[in-house]
């Protein structure tokens, strides 16, 4: 029952087995190979327009590399207050940006809204060269709660980020469960949205290690081959990078691991919605679930095998707080989560013991 992150998972057999073929005979490095071209043909394929796309082997890497591209070192990074980047990043964007700085727009809501930005906005402080000025809006797809933006809502925040010459950038980690859960085209939550640079994640979905930082402003790429070699982020075997990606895009793939991680986080959704010992917190869009617990049940879970994380609490709204003898609680699923275990798991939970 490991419901502890979708990163915990392995690699789907068809991207492992891609490895495999990729290994054997001699290939050119550094992204000079056959594997890594056909993979970025793949992705103008599938993105429906050119673009320059990179690989780096973490999502922070991929994250803090792409804003590196967008901002100046004096300028401000805007995003979520939970974003992966303001909080699990450690400080490597302001490292890797040359110091620009992480600036949260406070909000209440899972996502950054279009109120909640326009406020920001006309709040800010403008007094150059004495105030730091926006330069890019980072928006997390889905977010660090597993709620999916929608293409209008997008479209808004970049149109208003775009008329105050703010670039944006998407941390898309779980981007394929968004767009599993939408049926969208994935340009209509990329670049037709007005995203001008995406990160997206494979690893939490189906392959070992591949991130790819999509450009679909080719202008704003102009650096970034420097900036990753500089960073230690340009690999030799290129081939590992294009094999994963290649084969995890082909005959939709990745939408099919995407698909299975949602249906496994909807079938516990019905489960702990049905059971009055459970609060569920959020709509289930993606792969992840949130939901408070007594504190008793958790440690029942965890004795039995059942494997979570328990989570910050101090963003949910006062009605929504749990009690001293309770817990907010992440479930994460994954291509590689059964129905066995989501029902092993309920099952627990339905239980009189605790």
């Amino acid at each position: 029952m490991n419901f502890g992150s979708d990163n915990q998972s392995g690699a789907s057999p068809k991207v492992l087995q891609a490895l495999v073929d990729a290994n054997q005979g001699f290939t050119h490095g550094y992204g000079e190979d056959q594997y890594t071209q056909a993979a970025v043909n793949e992705l103008k394929d599938v993105f429906d327009c050119d673009l320059e796309a990179f690989f780096v082997p973490t999502g922070t890497a991929a994250n803090c590399l792409a804003l590196s591209c967008l901002v100046q070192p004096w300028q401000t990074i805007l995003c979520h207050p939970q974003a992966h980047i303001i909080q699990d990043e450690n400080t490597a964007p302001e490292l890797l940006t040359g110091g620009a700085r992480l600036k949260a727009i406070p909000t209440s809501s899972p996502k950054i809204s279009h109120s909640d930005f326009v406020h920001f906005l006309e709040n800010q402080a403008k007094d150059a060269p004495h105030n730091s000025i926006a330069g890019a809006l980072s928006l997390t797809q889905s977010t660090e709660y597993g709620q999916v933006y929608q293409p209008e809502e997008i479209a808004t925040l970049t149109r208003i980020a775009h008329e105050h010459d703010i670039q944006v950038h998407m941390d898309g980690a779980r981007f394929t469960n968004a767009l599993a859960h939408l049926q969208c085209h994935p340009k209509e939550i990329s670049w037709q949205a007005g995203v001008d640079v995406l990160c997206l994640g494979a690893t939490k979905n189906g392959a070992l290690t591949a991130e790819t930082v999509i450009f679909f402003d080719k202008d704003k790429a102009a650096t970034f081959e420097q900036r990753r070699k500089r960073a230690g982020h340009l690999i030799s075997k290129g081939r590992l990078f294009g094999a994963q990606i290649s084969s995890w895009l082909s005959d939709n793939h990745w939408i099919e691991l995407a698909t299975h991680a949602n249906a496994m986080a909807q079938a516990l959704s019905t489960r702990l919605t049905n059971n009055p010992r459970c609060r569920l917190i959020f709509p289930v869009e993606a792969n992840e679930v949130f939901v408070i617990l007594s504190n008793k049940k958790i440690q029942e879970l965890r004795e039995q095998g059942a494997e979570f994380y328990e989570w910050p609490s101090s963003e949910l709204a006062p009605a929504d707080q749990p009690n001293n003898a309770e817990t907010l609680i992440r479930l994460v699923t994954s291509f590689q989560t059964t129905a066995q275990e989501v029902d092993q798991f309920c099952s627990i939970l339905e239980s009189n013991q605790t």
